[in-house]
């Protein structure tokens, strides 16, 4: 019988290229110091009243829990690694877990799914002591239709190999009941939170907010975490050294992050004239943008677009050219650029993956594109 990662592997190829990325230590090393030093400042009292100020309410509720799955991309530059964004529900890393095993690195991937579920065991347990964790609902608005959406399957069987249950649900399944959430009459201890509307303002998500606010369920990543690490603004404050100097970050931190992340600005209407001369040296984002959506690179700019970006509160990240590789693609060998992905957690790299593709920014539409597992040499 074929397993569920066999199954997702048949149903969707476009996810997963053939193909494999080797890094040199001294790179992986690098990257970690960049994410070092963001923990760092992420940690100094100055930042947190700095980054919650332009974040919404439900950001300053107080947690325990850090947040499972925060991802840090980078390009490969001959400069070095250059850090273009953080994200607080990375999808696709249970997926690259089970892609070491294809690729015969099935003890690694092992440790590392084991690394995961530990991840969601501490979580509980920063918020919840010695209680027991017995449920855990993986929660999208509709899951079925989410592109990885087979990645939440794997995560039920999972939990479930480690004894705890687990149910994959639509917020509209969850029903209030105090300060609690039930979902098939059952309550829901633990959420794994993939919904991308990071403030849980939306009507849907009405009842989840309410409870995770009152503390009656444990969310992660919450919207806290979303505000410390994901917001594209704060990329702004990370990469200006005067910046990072006025929130108390020590000399060796600034100069690892300036030198780590590129230039990145606010777009404002009054300077519009200079970023439309500017256009193709930049990369523009909006701030609580996920999954490449919304954001456009500068040389493929229209005019009409770029008036919504110049009104639509964006970024603007310098451009930093992705390391290109070559992929065999039938008979013949196809240049791909690649996405590096450090799945962190508590400070620590769980997990290096890649997304190769070609265009613009990531996508798996890409013939020979898709999850790539990185080993280290």
């Amino acid at each position: 019988m074929k397993s569920v990662f066999d199954k997702l592997r048949a149903a969707q190829p476009q996810l997963f290229s053939a193909a494999t990325i080797a890094l040199d230590a001294a790179t992986v090393e690098a990257m970690a110091e960049v994410i070092d030093a963001i923990e760092t400042v992420v940690a100094l009292p100055a930042w947190r009243s700095r980054v919650l100020a332009w974040a919404p309410q439900i950001a300053r509720c107080p947690v325990a829990a850090r947040g499972v799955f925060l991802g840090y991309d980078f390009h490969l530059t001959d400069e070095g690694p250059k850090l273009i964004e953080i994200n607080t529900n990375a999808g696709g890393g249970l997926i690259n877990a089970y892609l070491l095993a294809a690729h015969g690195q099935a003890d690694k991937g092992a440790r590392v799914k084991d690394a995961f579920v530990d991840m969601f065991r501490e979580e509980w347990r920063l918020e919840r002591g010695a209680a027991q964790l017995k449920r855990i609902a993986i929660v999208d608005e509709d899951p079925g239709g989410q592109f990885l959406a087979a990645e939440f399957a794997l995560f039920v069987e999972l939990f479930e190999q480690h004894g705890i249950a687990a149910v994959i649900a639509d917020p509209r399944d969850l029903v209030r009941d105090g300060n609690r959430l039930l979902h098939a009459g059952e309550p829901v201890d633990l959420i794994y939170n993939r919904l991308t509307d990071f403030a849980l303002d939306a009507t849907v998500n009405a009842d989840l907010q309410a409870v995770f606010e009152a503390g009656g369920v444990v969310l992660t990543p919450h919207p806290p975490a979303h505000a410390l690490y994901a917001d594209k603004r704060n990329l702004m404050l990370l990469c200006d050294d005067a910046a990072l100097r006025e929130l108390g970050a020590d000399l060796e931190t600034r100069r690892c992050l300036v030198a780590g992340i590129p230039l990145t600005v606010a777009v404002c209407p009054e300077q519009g004239e200079r970023f439309w001369n500017e256009r193709k040296r930049w990369f523009f984002k909006p701030p609580a943008g996920f999954g490449s959506r919304a954001a456009y690179r500068g040389a493929k700019l229209t005019r009409r677009v770029f008036e919504e970006i110049l009104h639509g509160g964006y970024i603007a990240q310098e451009i930093a050219p992705p390391s290109e590789h070559v992929v065999q693609v039938g008979e013949a060998g196809q240049r791909m650029k690649a996405d590096i992905r450090c799945f962190v957690y508590d400070r620590r790299i769980q997990l290096v993956a890649a997304r190769l593709y070609q265009g613009q920014t990531t996508n798996f539409r890409t013939p020979g594109g898709g999850f790539a597992p990185v080993f280290i040499a």
